[in-house]
């Protein structure tokens, strides 16, 4: 990205490290501390520009663009909130392409509806020289386990292309209420999204949403409960957790989809989240062209649930 300042406004010239990137995701990224409202507003009123024309908020800039941003007063700049405890964000493995972190349940993958970080945003702060870092996907902020981040622009597009044809393998580990028959399950089960009267995202089972494809395993059977793997075949917003609570195998903990009256009782046993957990990850490497496969072992706090069982 180059920069060149005329005057109270500055053009930027896009490279590498922002080509195929929505325009409002690129100005949330550089315009640190503005609030969203403020960007969004200076998109519709056109007083943001790439080459000298009005664009969309979904505009996808393209390498050798010029965008002209406005001057930004200081009174619509916010001051980041930074976490108020450090949380250790554990690297699996890292090269010039790739990050791959095993996140820890309670932090979300980025800020957003009420959290100012998350763990796109706490990377960003401890890597102010890193040119580009973005997330390849996410997982919700109760589920522990692995997640992905791109290093570079083409490596974000090619795992997003693999991510697209379904060729990246991804598995989870799950505890749910009930007993567990038989050893598969081939689920097909469209799902839609909905906003609820208290304005929470949901989703739900319609036969008219986006199809959504899992299969569960039965690792084994704990009496009530069950230990589940589940191998997503698509990746739309809480499929796992949707599936299994239309099935009626709530997972244990899940507070938007769940038991409630169980998670309460649960709580006080030392269940204190969601029995989801991001295991193992297969894909192609964007740069390298080798399949690699990652996995990650059990937290504590779900292993001593387990063994409290046995």
């Amino acid at each position: 990205m180059k920069g060149l300042r005329k005057g109270s406004v500055t053009w930027h010239e896009i490279d590498e490290g922002g080509g195929e990137q929505r325009v409002d995701n690129y100005l949330v990224k550089i315009l640190k501390g503005v609030p969203k409202s403020h960007i969004y507003r200076i998109l519709r009123s056109g007083e943001v520009r790439v080459n000298s024309k009005r664009v969309q908020q979904t505009y996808r800039l393209r390498i050798g663009d010029r965008i002209r941003i406005p001057p930004v007063s200081e009174t619509s700049k916010t001051s980041p909130q930074l976490p108020k405890t450090k949380v250790e964000l554990p690297i699996l493995f890292e090269d010039d392409a790739l990050l791959v972190i095993d996140k820890p349940s309670g932090i979300a993958v980025h800020g957003g509806s009420g959290i100012s970080f998350g763990v796109i945003e706490q990377l960003r702060a401890a890597r102010p020289s890193a040119r580009f870092l973005e997330l390849v996907h996410r997982i919700d902020r109760e589920t522990s386990g692995l997640l992905l981040l791109a290093k570079k622009r083409g490596a974000l597009t090619k795992l997003h292309e693999i991510l697209r044809n379904g060729d990246m393998k991804k598995s989870y580990c799950a505890m749910v209420s009930g007993q567990w028959t038989g050893d598969t399950r081939d689920v097909h089960l469209s799902l839609n999204k909905y906003v609820t009267a208290a304005g929470e995202r949901r989703v739900c089972v319609v036969e008219s949403g986006q199809h959504a494809h899992t299969v569960f395993h039965l690792r084994k059977n704990y009496g009530a409960y069950s230990l589940l793997d589940a191998e997503l075949k698509t990746g739309r917003t809480h499929q796992i957790r949707v599936h299994l609570a239309h099935l009626e195998f709530p997972i244990l903990g899940d507070d938007k989809y769940g038991n409630f009256p169980l998670n309460k009782a649960l709580a006080k046993q030392g269940l204190k989240r969601m029995f989801l957990h991001a295991q193992r990850v297969e894909f192609t490497h964007p740069a390298t062209g080798e399949n690699i496969c990652f996995e990650s072992e059990l937290p504590s706090d779900l292993q001593h649930f387990i063994d409290t069982l046995t």
